[in-house]
């Protein structure tokens, strides 16, 4: 019987050429995107800087609606490239506050910029492929001043409870990546009583490259100057005073130029169709087909090295021999997957099916029969 996620696949017209089951990796990007992204530079062409102040509304509904997102205010956003240049903005204020928590699993953006400062960051063993928040409370783990993991590991799909995170961090810094969950799963950063946050919008979310966002707790940036600023980070900027200015409030200051409004109206549109179908919804679509790909993976005999349970999130990592010979392999039966180095990462979407996962599982069994 059709559903009205079937509905939603016909958003997705790569959907009727591959079995593209590689959002972890980069997501596909609904209908709206492109429209929005089309309608800037038509604009553009047409009137050059004639829409300028509408350009700058736009950004402005745009943060609100990823506040809303993420539970946070207006004005603890700003826009960012990726999940690196958040990060970094995030370290540029707290780095020197004292050590980093982090773990084995984590995704080098998470952990690179605080090291590059010079702070040392401890790194917190998994167990059976998930992280353990009582590992990280203060009386059990090496002294810090923030923890720094992500809601999404990269490596095996790990989800972490961000709320048990929130209750262990005690008067330290708890900065999350959300490249891997945002657009997926419901995040909250008052009641997990987050910090930061850094997310690029390239994959559950769908909004292309170079869209991304940070959030960075009002109370930290309260008396804390960021280390970069620009013309645009300043009250009155068309006042173009070289000499003296005084700095925005918020988290707009740190967008130093001029706008990348391509990317920006491309990320408010993307967030703007993940909440029309409710983000919710949505988890409850991904998590099922997880579910349906975990056993289907293991009634063919292949090895699951993903955390079920509450562990468990849209990305799942499949045990096989030579992941890369075997992610050419299903690439070229039209699958998309990503090779990791002990197996298959496998990411089951909401404009996924359950024909998706098992044309996948099949190609899988037929390449270890080939390769045993």
């Amino acid at each position: 019987m059709p559903t009205a996620w079937d509905d939603v696949r016909k958003d997705f017209p790569a959907l009727q050429r591959r079995v593209y089951l590689n959002s972890a990796a980069t997501g596909l990007t609904p209908p709206t995107v492109r429209e929005a992204v089309d309608r800037f530079y038509r604009e553009l062409a047409e009137g050059g800087d004639v829409h300028w102040d509408d350009w700058m509304e736009r950004r402005e509904q745009v943060r609100t609606r990823v506040a809303a997102l993420i539970g946070a205010e207006t004005e603890e956003i700003a826009f960012v490239a990726n999940t690196s240049t958040g990060m970094n903005l995030i370290a540029d204020l707290i780095a020197t506050d004292g050590p980093v928590l982090s773990d084995d699993l984590e995704f080098p953006a998470v952990t690179l910029p605080w090291i590059h400062r010079g702070t040392p960051v401890h790194f917190v063993p998994a167990v059976g492929g998930a992280l353990r928040p009582e590992d990280f409370g203060k009386t059990s783990a090496p002294r810090a001043a923030t923890i720094a993991i992500s809601h999404v590991q990269f490596s095996n799909g790990c989800r972490q409870d961000l709320d048990a995170f929130g209750l262990v961090k005690d008067d330290r810094h708890l900065v999350v990546s959300a490249s891997q969950s945002a657009g997926a799963f419901p995040i909250d950063v008052r009641r997990n009583r987050l910090d930061g946050l850094a997310c690029a919008g390239h994959k559950w979310l769908g909004a292309g490259y170079g869209a991304g966002f940070v959030y960075i707790r009002r109370g930290l940036l309260a008396g804390r100057p960021p280390r970069a600023i620009g013309w645009m980070s300043v009250l009155n900027p068309f006042a173009f005073d070289n000499r003296a200015y005084t700095l925005l409030e918020g988290n707009r200051r740190s967008e130093v130029g001029c706008p990348a409004f391509p990317a920006i109206f491309a990320l408010g549109a993307a967030v703007d169709y993940a909440l029309a179908l409710g983000i919710e919804a949505i988890e409850r679509r991904v998590l099922a087909l997880s579910e349906y790909l975990t056993e289907r993976l293991e009634r063919a005999g292949l090895t699951v090295l993903s955390p079920a349970g509450a562990h468990r999130s849209a990305e799942t990592l499949v045990e096989v021999a030579n992941p890369s010979r075997a992610a050419a392999a299903l690439r070229e039966g039209g699958i998309e997957v990503t090779p990791k180095p002990q197996g298959l990462r496998i990411s089951t979407h909401y404009y996924n099916a359950e024909p998706d996962v098992d044309t996948c599982v099949d190609a899988i069994a037929e390449y270890r029969q080939r390769f045993p």
